[in-house]
Formats: C-alpha cells, structure tokens, sequence
C-alpha cells in the first residue's frame, strides 16, 4: 500500500524550492511572534494558548495541508502528468495512500513541529499546553492532509477552494460560531489537546469521541473518495 518511487516523487514535488519556501514562511512567522512575545510578555500560559490556537492550529496548520495536501496530486492532474503514473502496475490505493501519508509528514513536519517548539518558547510546555498544541495541530494534519487531497484529485480549483476553507471556515466560522465548530477539524483535534493538557487553557466545542469519529471519518472517506476519482480519470482516459 506505498510506494517509494511514487512517496520520492510526491516529496521532490513538494519540497521543490518555490513550494518549500512558501510553507517555511508561516511557522517561522510563528516562531517570530513566539519570540517577540515572550521578551514583551514573559512566560504566560493564557497568552501561549492564544497564540497556539488562534494563529498555530486555526491559521498555519490548514494552510499548510493546503499547500501540502493539494500539492500532493492537484498539478499532476492539471498539467495531464497523472497519465503517466496511472499507466504504471500500481494500485490506485497505493498511489493515493502513498500521497497522503506523504502530505501528512509535510503538513505534520511544517506546522506540529513549529508549533511544539513555539509552545515551548511561549511558556516552557507549562501546563502540559505546547505538547497538546503539537498533538492538536499532528491530529489536524492527517485530517486536513485527506480533505485537501480529495479536494486536489476532484477540482482543477483546489487551491482556491482550500484557501477558502481554511480562512474562512476554519479559522473564523470553526472558532466562533457554535453549529460550525461541530464541523471543524480545529475542534476535532483541539478535543485531543483538551485531553492531554487537562487544564482550562484549552477546551473544545466537541466531545471526545465524536472527535475521534469525525477524524476517522473524514481521513478514511477522503482517501476512498480520492482512489475512486482517480479510478474514474483512469477510465476517462482510456474511453
């Protein structure tokens, strides 16, 4: 179910100068602000959790699985290059799957790993709130890694449509309004921080289980959903 040359062809298109630069810019934004932040406000755990979940897990880490999860497989489709690599003996499971976990370690190695080392900046992983923030934004990421592949595979607009979800979905609607958290993948994965935390700094608009469900179903549904388009490009191409 994975593929090296397909997951090292996946991380060159990723990686590439022009797109690896584009998803450096947010977490070392966030890492500045960490820093600015604690020489102006000193070791504050309300003022950590703000940053964490206000601009780390509701802005950086969807944008990033934008970038990442559309990135993956979305050019491949546009430029007509997918042709190639659909004529190749390989299952399409195993060229979807092997996209997604490789948009999942971007996303993961670009926005949880930032996020981690911003919580400790902020306040020392004080209250447990940097490694929830880490685990919140690594729950995320396969979410969002999943979405916005499916979302690369079904519109030549992927980027444009992502985009939009993540600004305006996810980090206004998904932050404030009470029927849409229940639909958001920042409260699914904010529902496994307030795990682990423990404390009042992080609380979630959804219950745990229901967050382990949406996670898994989202994750799931979106990778079936992507091998069945990709089956159906398959047999467009050969009509």
């Amino acid at each position: 179910m994975y593929d090296p040359t397909v997951a090292r062809l996946t991380y060159r298109a990723l990686l590439g100068p022009r797109r690896a630069l584009i998803l450096c810019l947010l977490p070392a934004l966030l890492l500045v602000v960490a820093v600015v932040v604690r020489l102006l406000a000193g070791a504050d755990d309300t003022v950590a959790a703000g940053l964490l979940g206000g601009f780390a897990l509701a802005v950086m880490v969807p944008l990033v699985g934008v970038i990442a999860g559309t990135g993956a497989i979305g050019p491949e489709i546009d430029d007509g290059s997918v042709v190639y690599l659909l004529s190749k003996p390989l299952k399409r499971s195993t060229i979807i799957l092997t996209k997604l976990l490789v948009a999942i370690a971007v996303t993961a190695a670009f926005s949880a790993v930032p996020t981690l080392v911003a919580g400790f900046i902020l306040n020392g992983n004080s209250q447990g709130i940097a490694a929830a923030y880490t685990l919140a934004a690594v729950l995320a990421a396969v979410a969002y890694s999943a979405l916005f592949l499916l979302l690369g595979t079904v519109s030549r607009h992927a980027v444009v449509f992502g985009l939009l979800y993540a600004l305006i979905w996810e980090a206004l609607f998904g932050s404030v309004v009470p029927g849409a958290q229940t639909l958001s993948v920042q409260q699914w994965a904010l529902a496994g921080a307030e795990r682990v935390a423990g404390g009042a700094e992080i609380t979630s608009a959804v219950g745990l289980p229901l967050a382990v469900c949406a996670l898994l179903a989202v994750t799931v549904g979106g990778a079936w959903f992507a091998t069945r388009t990709l089956r159906t490009l398959t047999l467009a191409g050969d009509e």
